[in-house]
Order: structure tokens, then sequence, then C-alpha cells
């Protein structure tokens, strides 16, 4: 990649595979269209980020057999879209994305608290149990006491319900000041604050060259895709703990802002960029495509009123899926 004068654009820190860099591009910039695109342009959009054809048509084809990705043929052209009802899902977790951090929750001092047992005969329930909690966001104060300062009673039971476990407890309760353990121990915070800190600081190069002028089309569309990519999990990982369970000098707020920030002035030079890709194979199709920043994505999220997606698209699932497979894995 061309550096700007201020050193080399950053790169994703995860390696973001062939199907996550896909999903978040057509979520992007093709979000609430019904057109399919040649398989060729997406072979071409994934080659922007080095990802090599064979790599690239393989990650369609298995999002396309998870049904992640509609098919459709015209003579000997292949090519893919969104599936149905995938667009409100899009909106509802970008804008759930960009809105993350801005402020903490309010707190009424209250804790929701699971406590179970489980016998050591029935270890894949508990491995169950806890992936679940975490992915909930709560965290093991002790071994079969898990916390959080969310009222998730009902989400917590659902689980529990799920697993048909009835040697577990769900219970709102508040903390007796005093020399014992705090639930905010449960808490380890400061890999968090480590990862909040290397992002802001990775990341506050681009301004500098979106300041200076030095960034391409090109770059813009690589830079905010893996901005995307790498700022995508805190939302899912971050316990998201009220003001008063902050520790002093926490980096999410100057994270966020360059996030922001980052993502809303590449939006344009990413179109372009996605656009040009494009129009090399179909320049009538190039026209539909379009960028969405945090006022669209708002202005998008405010339409939707009370119809909201209900988990049962193959996308929430498929989501679910790999956030339980990470869980299970910590």
């Amino acid at each position: 990649m061309t550096a700007t004068s201020s050193g080399p654009l950053p790169r994703s820190q995860q390696g973001a595979e062939p199907q996550l860099l896909l999903t978040s591009l057509l979520g992007d910039f093709w979000y609430w269209r019904d057109e399919h695109i040649p398989s060729a342009v997406l072979v071409e959009l994934l080659g922007e980020f080095d990802i090599s054809p064979a790599s690239a048509r393989a990650a369609i084809r298995r999002l396309a057999g998870r049904g992640l990705l509609t098919v459709s043929r015209s003579g000997r052209t292949t090519a893919y879209g969104i599936p149905a009802r995938t667009s409100e899902v899009i909106i509802e977790r970008t804008h759930r994305m960009l809105t993350f951090g801005t402020t903490a929750p309010d707190w009424d001092g209250q804790w929701t608290v699971v406590t179970f047992s489980v016998p050591e005969q029935d270890r894949g329930v508990r491995t169950a149990l806890r992936s679940r909690l975490r992915v909930l966001r709560f965290a093991a104060l002790y071994d079969g006491v898990w916390v959080s300062p969310h009222d998730l009673t009902g989400p917590a039971l659902d689980a529990l319900r799920e697993l048909e476990l009835r040697s577990a407890t769900v219970f709102r309760a508040t903390e007796v000041p005093g020399d014992t353990g705090s639930p905010v121990a449960a808490f380890d915070l400061e890999p968090l604050a480590r990862e909040y800190e290397e992002f802001a600081g990775r990341y506050e190069q681009v301004l500098t060259g979106l300041d200076a002028g030095l960034i391409s089309p090109a770059q813009a569309l690589r830079t905010r895709t893996e901005l995307r990519v790498d700022w995508r999990r805190f939302p899912e990982t971050d316990p998201d703990l009220p003001a008063e369970l902050l520790p002093a000098g926490w980096a999410r707020d100057r994270a966020q802002k360059v996030f922001l920030q980052i993502y809303d002035r590449l939006g344009p030079l990413a179109e372009l960029r996605f656009r040009q890709v494009l129009a090399a194979t179909d320049p009538a199709l190039a026209e539909f495509a379009s960028h969405h920043d945090s006022a669209k994505v708002a202005a998008l999220f405010a339409t939707m009123g009370d119809h909201h997606p209900a988990g049962d698209t193959p996308f929430e699932q498929a989501a679910e899926a790999r956030r339980l497979d990470e869980a299970s894995r910590q």
C-alpha cells in the first residue's frame, strides 16, 4: 500500500478472512439493493485486500452455501446478492456499531447474577452455558457465579431454558459495601483498555493522511473496510460497564471518536473505488453503489420504528453461531 507522509496506513490486526471482508463490503455499499453483482466483480473487490482469486471464489461459495448470499445466473455469468430481510439486519447492526461507546449506560446499582451448579458428567452443558453467558457479556465472579450490571434476567433465563438446566438461579441484587470482593472485579478490563489504546493510536495515522489529502480511493476502500472489521469486535466483547464502574482514563472514548471520524470521512472516497471496480465490468450496475455514514444510518434506523429483525435470518443465525464458537474457545 502506498505510504502517506505519516507512514504506511494501518492494516487490520486481525487478518480478516475473505468471508468477513466481503459481507462488510456488501453491507457498506450494497445495502437495500436487489440487484446481483457478478462473481468476477466480487473476486476483484476481494483482490483489493490481497485475497487471491481462488480464496475469493471459495469465500463466495461458502457464503452462498450458508444462505448469506443469493445466487442468480444469466448465460455463463453467475451473480450474487443480499438475501431478503438482510438489509434491516445490516442497518440495525451498523447503527449499533456506529453508536457503541458514545455514552456509558445508566445504572440503578443492581447486578444481574446467575448462579449454577453442573455435575462434572454434564460438562458439555456447563461449557455451553458459559459460552452463552459470555455472549451476553456476563463475567465469572466465581466458578458458578456470573454477573452483569445490566438487567439481563430475560436473556439469562432463555439460555437456561434452552439448555434445560434447572440447577441454576437468576436474580437481581445490590452489592453490600465492605472489605469483600466487588462484582466489578469479575471484569478484566486491562486487556480491553490496551486494545482501545492501540486501535486509537493505529488509526490516528489515517486522520493525519486525510487532513493532508494523501489517501487514494483504493486506500480509502481498504482502510474503511478494515477499520469496520477491527471495530466490530468491541461491541461484542466490551461489557459496556456503567461510568461508575469504569477505571480512570478509559480509552474507549478516544477510540470511538477516531473510528467515527474515519468511517464518515472515508465514505465518499471508498464508494468511488467500489464503483470503479464494479464499473470495469458493468458501468450501469456501478451507479447503484452507495456508502452510508453515521447520519444516514441514524435516519434509516429511525424509519424502522418498532420493526426490528427477529433473529431468524441466516445472517443473524450465522453471527450468533460465530459468537458462540468464539466464546467457547475463551
